[in-house]
C-alpha cells in the first residue's frame, strides 16, 4: 500500500532522534544541480507530494514547510492539503526565508542537516554564514530517504547516444579545443563539469536520462592534458565507447567520482560554485588549488555556430507547421464539445510527432482554460481536467525536441466570447512582448536592462509577473539554459549575437484567466552606430498570434505594423508546406489588422 504525505514524513523523523538530526532541507534537485530531474532524485516530491518542478521542503521534529515561487502558489496550496505541510510564497514581503524560519524554531547550538550532493558550493557556504549569525551549524548529511524510499525509482540507465556533427556544427575535439584556450588564458589546468547540458554539448553525446531533457548523468574532467569522462558503465554503448576512444577520453565510472577527485594531482582546478555540488568540493585533493568561476562552457554553448542556427531556423519550420495544423483542428473542434486540455494536449504531440527529425517535447505542455491558465505552470491531470467551450481564453505553452533544434513557445488563444478585462490584458502583453520584439540595443547590454520593455505596458496598469520575461534555450538539449536571461534580477551576462532566448510577459488573474505570448528570438547584429555596434532580436519562431484578443486602438501604429510584418513572414515561410485547406486558414489567421 502507498504511504500517504504524513506516513513518509513520520518515517523520516524516526530517523532525527538516531542521527541527532534537528531539521532536515530537501530541495528540488540532483546532483548536477538541474532544473528537471530523473526520478530517482524526486525526493521533495515524494516527501511532500507537491509535483511542481521548483520547490524546498523544510521538515523538523513538529513542523513542516515547503517554499515555492509565484508559479506553482495554487498547485502547492491545493497538494499540500491535508498532508501537514505548510506552503510558504516565496518572494512576498510577509513570508520568512527558509533560514529566517530555522532561526525562529532551532536553539543555539543545534543544526541543520543537509545531503551534500544536492546544494550547490554556493548555497552550502550561503546557508553557513546566515546560520552562523544565529550559532546554528550546517550538518553534512547523506540522502536521508535512503533506507525509508521503499519503491524507489532505480538510477537513470539509459545508453548515451553520438549527435551527428551534421546538427552540431562542430566536432567534440573543436570544441574541447575552445575550452583549453578559455582555461590557458586565465592560467587554468584543469576544469571540473557538472552541469548536464554543458557535459552533453562538449562532447556531442546525447541521453535519455531526464524527462524531455536530451542528457546524460555523468561528470567531465577536462585537463590541458586529458579528458576524463565519469559514466555508469551500462550506459556506455560499444559505438559510444568506440567513439570517446578514438578522441582520447579516459572512462570512469560514476560513482567513483569523489575518489577519482581526491587523488588528482593537478596544480589546480576551476569549478563553478554554483554548479557543482558541496559533495564534490569536498573530496577535491586539498594539494590541488580549487579556482572558482563560470564554467567557459556555458557561453561557448550559449552562441549558436552557424550550423545550429540554420538548424534551429528549419526546426522552427516544421514546428510552425504542426502548430498551424493544431491550431485550425482546434477551432473547429472546440465548438463539439468534446475537447478537454487532456485531449488537445494529446493531439498536439500528434501534429508534432509526425514531423520529420521529432524526438519528443521539449517540457510537459501547459493547457490552461479559462481561471486554469492563471496557474503559470499549471498541468492538467485527470482530476483538475476541464472541458474547452467556445468562450474565454485558453493559455498554450509547449514546445518540441528536433535534432536541429529545442522549440518554445505559448499562445494565448482565444476560444470565443471575451470580456473587456481579458481583452485589454491581453492587448498590454501583446504591447510588451512586440516592445521587446522591436529592441534594438549597443553591444554590452544585459537582459535585466531590456526587461522593463516588456514590463512597462502592464506596470502602467499597476500589474506585473514575478517570472523572467526571457531565458536561454538549449540546441536539442534544455529548454532553460544560461547564461543569458531577460529578467528583473540583475544577471552580469551580456547579450550576444548568436544567443536564442525567449520573449514571454505575461499575467495572471487567479480564478479569471492568464495570459502570456511567448516566440524565441535570436541576438543579431544591427550595424554601427554611435559608440559602437548595435544589436537587435530576430524573431524565430512562426506561428501567428491569436488576433481576436486584440483591442486595435490601443496599439501604436508601429506595432500594428510589427504584427503584420510577423504574420506575413509566418505565411510566406510556412504556407509552402501546407495544403490548399490549411493554407486558407492561415492565410485568415495572418491577415493583416
Amino acid at each position: 500500500m502507498k504511504q500517504s504525505i504524513k506516513e513518509r514524513v513520520h518515517a523520516l523523523r524516526m530517523t532525527f532522534h538516531p542521527n541527532s538530526i534537528k531539521a532536515f532541507i530537501i530541495p528540488s534537485t540532483d546532483p548536477h544541480l538541474s532544473e528537471y530531474v530523473a526520478p530517482h532524485w524526486m525526493s521533495r516530491e515524494w516527501i511532500s507530494g507537491f509535483t511542481g518542478s521548483a520547490g524546498t521542503a523544510v521538515i523538523l521534529m513538529d513542523k513542516a514547510g515547503l517554499w515555492t515561487d509565484s508559479r506553482y502558489f495554487l498547485q502547492a496550496m491545493e497538494e499540500l492539503e491535508g498532508s501537514g505541510i505548510t506552503l510558504y510564497k516565496e518572494m512576498l514581503p510577509e513570508t520568512p526565508s527558509i533560514t529566517e524560519f530555522l532561526c525562529q524554531h532551532l536553539k543555539p547550538g543545534e543544526s541543520v542537516s543537509i545531503d551534500g550532493k544536492m546544494f550547490s558550493v554556493q548555497q552550502v557556504e550561503q546557508l553557513k554564514k546566515e546560520l552562523a549569525a544565529h550559532q546554528l551549524q550546517v550538518d553534512i548529511f547523506g540522502d536521508p530517504l535512503k533506507n525509508i524510499w521503499k519503491d524507489r525509482p532505480a538510477m537513470p540507465d539509459s545508453p548515451a547516444f553520438i549527435y551527428d556533427i551534421k546538427y552540431a556544427g562542430k566536432s567534440c575535439e573543436e570544441k574541447i579545443s575552445a575550452i583549453r584556450t578559455e582555461l590557458k588564458k586565465k592560467g587554468v589546468y584543469a576544469l571540473f563539469i557538472s552541469a548536464l547540458d554543458e557535459i552533453a554539448w562538449t562532447l556531442n553525446l546525447r541521453g535519455n536520462d531526464v524527462h524531455c531533457n536530451p542528457v546524460i548523468v555523468s561528470y567531465l574532467l577536462i585537463t590541458q592534458d586529458e579528458v576524463t569522462y565519469f559514466i555508469s558503465p551500462e550506459k556506455v554503448t560499444a559505438e559510444v565507447e568506440a567513439y570517446l576512444k578514438e578522441r582520447q577520453i579516459g572512462i570512469q565510472k560514476y560513482d567513483e567520482v569523489e575518489t577519482f577527485l581526491n587523488s588528482f594531482p593537478g596544480k589546480n582546478i576551476l569549478i563553478d560554485p554554483r554548479k557543482t555540488n558541496y559533495s564534490i568540493y569536498s573530496s577535491i585533493n586539498p594539494q590541488c588549488s580549487i579556482l572558482r568561476g563560470e564554467s567557459p562552457v556555458a557561453l561557448l554553448k550559449a552562441i549558436r555556430n552557424e550550423q545550429e542556427v540554420a538548424g534551429i531556423r528549419a526546426a522552427m519550420q516544421r514546428d510552425g507547421v504542426a502548430l498551424v495544423r493544431f491550431l485550425k483542428w482546434l477551432e473547429e473542434s472546440v465548438p463539439t464539445g468534446k475537447e478537454t486540455e487532456l485531449s488537445i494536449d494529446k493531439k498536439l504531440h500528434e501534429f508534432r510527432a509526425a514531423q520529420p527529425l521529432y524526438m519528443g517535447e521539449s517540457f510537459d505542455t501547459i493547457a490552461g482554460y479559462k481561471e486554469h491558465g492563471a496557474i503559470v505552470h499549471y498541468s492538467a491531470t485527470p482530476e483538475s481536467d476541464v472541458t474547452l467551450q467556445p468562450k474565454g481564453f485558453l493559455l498554450l505553452d509547449s514546445g518540441a525536441q528536433y535534432l536541429d533544434g529545442t522549440t518554445d513557445i505559448t499562445r494565448t488563444i482565444a476560444l470565443g466570447e471575451l470580456t473587456e478585462e481579458e481583452k485589454t490584458d491581453y492587448t498590454l502583453i501583446l504591447k510588451g512582448h512586440i516592445a521587446l520584439a522591436m529592441a534594438k540595443f549597443p553591444a554590452g547590454t544585459r537582459g535585466a536592462q531590456l526587461d522593463v520593455l516588456a514590463r512597462m505596458p502592464i506596470w502602467n496598469h499597476r500589474m506585473n509577473f514575478l517570472h523572467g520575461t526571457g531565458h536561454g534555450v538549449g540546441h536539442f538539449l534544455s529548454v532553460h539554459e544560461g547564461p543569458q536571461s531577460i529578467r528583473m534580477n540583475e544577471n552580469p551576462v551580456i547579450l550576444q549575437p548568436g544567443m536564442v532566448t525567449s520573449n514571454e510577459p505575461g499575467v495572471y488573474k487567479a480564478g479569471s484567466h492568464g495570459i502570456r505570448t511567448e516566440n524565441l528570438t535570436l541576438v543579431c547584429k544591427d550595424g554601427e552606430g554611435m559608440f559602437g555596434e548595435y544589436l537587435k532580436f530576430e524573431t524565430i519562431t512562426l506561428c501567428p498570434i491569436c488576433k481576436k484578443g486584440i483591442i486595435k486602438e490601443m496599439l501604436a501604429n508601429e506595432e500594428t505594423e510589427w504584427l503584420n510584418n510577423y504574420h506575413q513572414t509566418v505565411y510566406e515561410r510556412l504556407s509552402p508546406d501546407l495544403n490548399e485547406e490549411e493554407k486558407v486558414w492561415l492565410q485568415e489567421a495572418t491577415a493583416s489588422l
